[in-house]
């Protein structure tokens, strides 16, 4: 427990030196906003692919997610982190980040694997920002759902990443034959795929990793092999 106190406080630290080094590279270096902001998602994400190893206590999870939850509210409303939040658009995708890390620990603690805590997280760290980056350099075949905007080539982007993440997670982790795990990922990047597509204002950052759980729990409970 105590290891994990320590932990818990050291990687608090490095989330505020991430936030800090956005910040850096936003004022000092004249960053693009979405680029930095994607710096934040991705780095938060890596960051928080350490909790299962580096904190074994539920309580602590929830204590730092919440702490950041309030860090990120109050930068809302008295206008500091502008490498995250100066968008021209409103979003809460960052607030609702350690919101989403820790629903996905609590399903980790609850299934006892692993596989429910990374997938999901790594889905929403690699393939979300790599729609984002592909769509706006190559924003070819536009679409509109709900107010959401996006490109074919954003979510070509995303599931290509969310299949190969989903193909080596399972594989890794489970240890189930190479064609299995492509059936199993051809899924859950289809899933999330639609989800990302269909969804703006950063909902997204909630319901990616809450799909991919939903359909890793579908594929638990009736696993199939065609």
């Amino acid at each position: 427990m105590n290891n994990s106190i320590l932990n818990t406080l050291v990687l608090g630290f490095a989330f505020l030196l991430l936030f800090f080094a956005a910040e850096l590279l936003y004022r000092r270096c004249k960053l693009k906003v979405e680029i930095s902001r994607k710096i934040v998602h991705f780095g938060s994400g890596l960051l928080s692919l350490s909790f299962p190893v580096f904190i074994d206590n539920l309580w602590l999870v929830l204590v730092l997610c919440l702490a950041f939850v309030g860090l990120l509210a109050l930068s809302f409303k008295y206008k500091f982190l502008k490498s995250i939040n100066n968008v021209d658009r409103k979003t809460h995708g960052s607030l609702l980040f350690p919101i989403v890390v820790f629903v996905c620990y609590l399903a980790y603690t609850w299934s006892d694997t692993l596989l429910f805590y990374y997938l999901p997280l790594l889905i929403l760290s690699i393939s979300d920002p790599m729609a984002a980056l592909v769509g706006k350099r190559f924003p070819i075949g536009k679409y509109q759902f709900f107010g959401s905007r996006k490109t074919l080539m954003g979510s070509a982007a995303f599931f290509a990443t969310a299949f190969l993440t989903s193909l080596i997670c399972i594989n890794l982790l489970l240890g189930i034959p190479l064609l299995v795990s492509a059936q199993y990922s051809l899924l859950l990047a289809l899933g999330t795929t639609a989800v990302e597509a269909v969804l703006a204002k950063g909902y997204d950052n909630f319901f990616i990793p809450l799909s991919s759980m939903a359909i890793l729990l579908i594929i638990e409970l009736y696993p199939f092999n065609f």
